[in-house]
């Protein structure tokens, strides 16, 4: 009986572990292995996540900068990567929104110098360029990759953020873009009678008339010294028209247009002054020049905001041939600039100019869609707030700065530009992350579409 009892204890626990045993291999069949993520031993899964079966997530996020445009990523170890001895081992190709990019096993110095998507996957790391050299971890675009030639050769596409072609806004539009409509509109002469002038007399007693007006200049006028503007006019070059010599000169003025003019080897003075509190000046597409010669006074600016102006757009002007370019606050002691000098500066064309691109104290300044070739540096100095917004850069040996003042400026944006055969740049305080509240995306453009746009439309081309 005894026997018969414990032959039967042994049954019973032996169906239990089977029992047991069946029952724990169903959970694992229906749930735990559903739980697991089959991802390629050839992936670092801290570095990438797969998009599909063979295209992967780049991890910008851990992205480090690398000097210049170049920015270091960790890769898995177990991918093959360049070295040394095997340069072109690496069989990782880089797509940016779904396009690929390159070229890959790029010079580590070309990658930080000239940038442009070129990368490099060497030692183990990432070393990867934006197309348009913006920053890959804020620029808002998706970069994937794959390897060993598996993979489709165009990634399902994501869309930009960016437009990633040119927009041209109507150059013949009547209102300006920016701080010259904020707080109040600038309409200029609407409203009042137009004249014609052809002789700088005319043109002096047409500007310093009372009551609103529209200005025509045609043809070429000659003379020197000031010509004072009075408030609500437009001075509107026809094609063809030129100023020589003179200056266009608002002081404490209100409401006043400058559009379509050529104005050009202005001495003593810049060739358009805005300042003592004037406000509501919008100054488009006009040519200002002079020459460079070796006497950096011989000529002042081209066109200077100072002593309280306030509410400015500076707009599709080509400012070229001279040293000083664009000032915005007149001195390092301009008490009555404080909280004032609210200035647009955007699609303009900066070209063979040292300086003052412009140079900005106190102001609060945002500069958009600008083209710099061969020009002087934009300044953010004594508190001045300035963001650069896709602007392109080239050429430049030092495209922006921020210590020359006893109070430095500071800067926002500063990502969102292409910097093209540029050095460095000097800025001594922490980013900003201010941003005009007024609307300024119609027509706003990628930085790497401006030099296109720019030199197309900018000038005296209405």
């Amino acid at each position: 009986m005894e026997r018969f009892k414990e032959k039967l204890k042994r049954v019973c626990i032996l169906g239990l572990l089977l029992s047991t045993a069946l029952t724990f291999s169903q959970c694992k069949k229906d749930g735990v292995d559903n739980l697991i993520t089959d991802v390629p031993t050839s992936v670092d899964t801290q570095s990438a996540a797969p998009v599909n079966s063979s295209v992967f997530n780049v991890n910008v996020a851990s992205a480090v900068p690398n000097e210049g445009y170049a920015f270091r990523i960790p890769m898995d170890a177990k991918l093959t990567s360049d070295s040394n001895t095997q340069p072109t081992a690496s069989t990782l190709k880089v797509f940016e929104n779904g396009v690929e990019i390159g070229p890959a096993h790029s010079a580590h110095v070309d990658i930080r110098t000239k940038g442009k998507g070129r990368f490099s996957h060497k030692s183990g790391f990432l070393y990867l360029s934006a197309s348009d050299n913006s920053n890959p971890k804020t620029n808002g675009r998706k970069y994937t990759y794959t390897v060993n030639g598996q993979g489709v050769t165009t990634p399902p596409p994501v869309k930009p953020e960016e437009p990633t072609s040119p927009t041209v806004p109507p150059v013949n539009g009547d209102e300006p873009i920016g701080y010259a409509s904020v707080n109040g509109k600038t309409t200029g002469g609407k409203g009042g009678k137009t004249v014609t002038v052809t002789t700088f007399a005319a043109l002096q007693s047409a500007v310093t008339a009372t009551g609103p007006a529209i200005i025509q200049v045609s043809g070429k006028i000659t003379g020197s010294g000031l010509l004072r503007v009075e408030s609500n006019k437009t001075i509107l070059g026809l094609p063809g028209s030129e100023l020589v010599g003179a200056s266009l000169f608002i002081f404490g003025k209100n409401n006043i247009i400058i559009r379509n003019m050529k104005i050009s080897k202005v001495k003593t003075y810049s060739n358009i002054i805005i300042k003592a509190g004037s406000h509501h000046v919008w100054v488009d597409h006009n040519e200002l020049w002079s020459e460079r010669v070796s006497d950096w006074d011989y000529y002042d600016g081209l066109l200077d905001v100072g002593t309280g102006a306030d509410y400015v757009t500076l707009s599709w002007n080509k400012l070229h041939d001279n040293h000083k370019a664009m000032l915005i606050g007149f001195s390092y002691n301009e008490p009555e600039s404080v909280g004032k000098l609210h200035v647009t500066v955007h699609n303009n064309y900066f070209y063979n100019v040292s300086e003052r691109c412009p140079n900005v104290r106190y102001g609060t300044v945002h500069a958009f869609n600008n083209y710099y070739d061969n020009a002087g540096f934009v300044s953010s100095l004594m508190g001045a707030t300035v963001r650069v917004d896709n602007n392109y850069f080239k050429n430049t040996k030092l495209p922006i700065r921020t210590e020359l003042s006893p109070q430095a400026g500071v800067i926002s944006g500063l990502n969102t530009n292409v910097f093209d055969n540029c050095g460095k740049n000097i800025i001594t305080t922490a980013a900003s992350s201010w941003v005009p509240t007024y609307d300024y995306k119609t027509g706003f453009n990628s930085a790497a579409n401006v030099p296109g746009v720019v030199t197309k439309g900018s000038g005296a081309t209405l």
